[in-house]
């Protein structure tokens, strides 16, 4: 004969199956909620951290250069500064058929002939022959910045063109003007419509300069 089960104990019994049954639920939900924590993390670090090729990682900031880049060239007239003494601005004075006139620019000049290039990324906006200051190229830039070379040929540029920082745009010739420097390149540098001395701003940052 079946022995029966005392009420007592088929209620323990229920509640033991009862907690075990919880705890199993409850050890399923944690672990699940492990796995989407670990699936979140990892579509996070893989969204924002490796593929976001909007954060820049290179510092592009841009600065002007010279325009040559033979290391033998030389100033051989200077920028006509009004603040300067009585001594620098009489080596800065162009004479050309009985007028004096100051530079608005620089020379740089050589022996031997060099080659000339664009100071910044630009477009060339015009291109002109002349027989009293030499050929002519101007280029525009970005922020309000426009440089000029004269006393040129070879020109390898023409109106239109693009031209990238350290092309090389001509090279170094004389001109009917400034003879008695010889094979030199005149060059001027205005920004927003004002013209300035070159020397004073190699190396500077075009973000830091300009419209």
């Amino acid at each position: 004969m079946a022995r029966r089960l005392k009420k007592p104990v088929i209620y323990s019994l229920y509640g033991l199956s009862f907690c075990m049954l919880l705890g199993g639920l409850f050890m399923l939900e944690l672990n699940n909620n492990k796995l989407n924590s670990d699936k979140k993390d990892y579509e996070y670090v893989s969204k924002t951290g490796i593929n976001d090729d909007n954060i820049p990682v290179v510092n592009t900031d841009t600065t002007i250069i010279k325009p040559y880049t033979d290391e033998n060239i030389e100033v051989v007239q200077n920028y006509y500064d009004y603040k300067a003494n009585e001594d620098e601005q009489k080596k800065s004075i162009i004479y050309y058929e009985n007028t004096y006139m100051p530079s608005n620019g620089v020379s740089y000049g050589k022996d031997e002939a060099f080659s000339v290039v664009a100071i910044l990324d630009g477009k060339v906006t015009s291109v002109k022959e002349d027989n009293t200051v030499g050929n002519i190229i101007t280029i525009e830039h970005e922020n309000g910045i426009i440089s000029v070379y004269q006393s040129i040929t070879d020109i390898k540029v023409k109106e239109g063109s693009e031209v990238k920082q350290g092309d090389v745009i001509a090279t170094s010739s004389t001109s009917n003007i400034s003879a008695d420097l010889k094979n030199h390149l005149y060059f001027e540098l205005s920004i927003k419509n004002q013209t300035v001395n070159p020397e004073d701003y190699y190396g500077k940052s075009i973000n830091d300069i300009g419209a």
